[in-house]
């Protein structure tokens, strides 16, 4: 009987690392197709995978963000929930659910799962930049500055870091400051950096 129970096992477990490598397979085929914007073959790969592996938390984050760049937030927010549930270290995730919540305007959300993208990995500049943006609209301008510092303290020639640093502190009061950096923005080449300059500075010596 213990034999029985033994062979048992050992086959349902070959069964379900088999489907494990072929929900695998048909997730890589999903982001490659991805990155040739075929989102229709991509959902339908993306959706074997998920049949074959239940808690494929990779699929699931690769089908919210099909979704979300379609314009279905609601079933993004879905899939990226399942995600990080099956996988709760996948920090591209919670960017992604990031990036959802701060389209649907949910700028709370969106900063919670930002924060928890940099306790991850703290090297990822593009939450630092997107959790700067929400809090701007809520603002918290020192808390977004900080962001932008941070950046800055990462990659000292971040145009989009000192040209956000730039709006921040002029919204916040700061226009010496704030024109500064947007003049330091413009140096390195955004040049719509200039016209923020034009519309708000004149008035400035820095």
């Amino acid at each position: 009987m213990k034999s029985f129970f033994s062979i048992l096992f050992v086959t349902l477990f070959s069964i379900s690392s088999v489907s494990a490598q072929n929900s695998g397979k048909l997730t890589k085929t999903g982001k490659d197709l991805i990155e040739q914007n075929d989102f229709s073959a991509a959902l339908v790969k993306l959706n074997e995978a998920i049949e074959l592996d239940k808690e494929n938390a990779m699929a699931y984050y690769l089908r919210g963000v099909i979704k979300n760049r379609l314009g279905d937030e609601i079933g993004a927010l879905k899939d990226l929930d399942m995600s990080v549930k099956y996988n709760p270290v996948l920090h591209q995730a919670y960017f992604e659910r990031g990036n959802v919540n701060y389209e649907l305007l949910r700028f709370e959300s969106a900063i919670k799962d930002y924060s928890k993208t940099l306790e991850i990995n703290d090297d990822m500049i593009d939450a630092y930049y997107n959790r700067g943006q929400a809090k701007l609209r809520i603002s918290a301008y020192n808390e977004a500055i900080g962001d932008c510092d941070k950046i800055i303290e990462k990659n000292p020639k971040s145009v989009d870091a000192y040209f956000l640093r730039g709006i921040i502190k002029i919204e916040y009061g700061m226009l010496e400051a704030g024109c500064k950096d947007l003049s330091k923005a413009g140096e390195l080449g955004d040049l719509k950096a200039y016209d923020e300059i034009n519309a708000k500075c004149k008035s400035v010596r820095y």
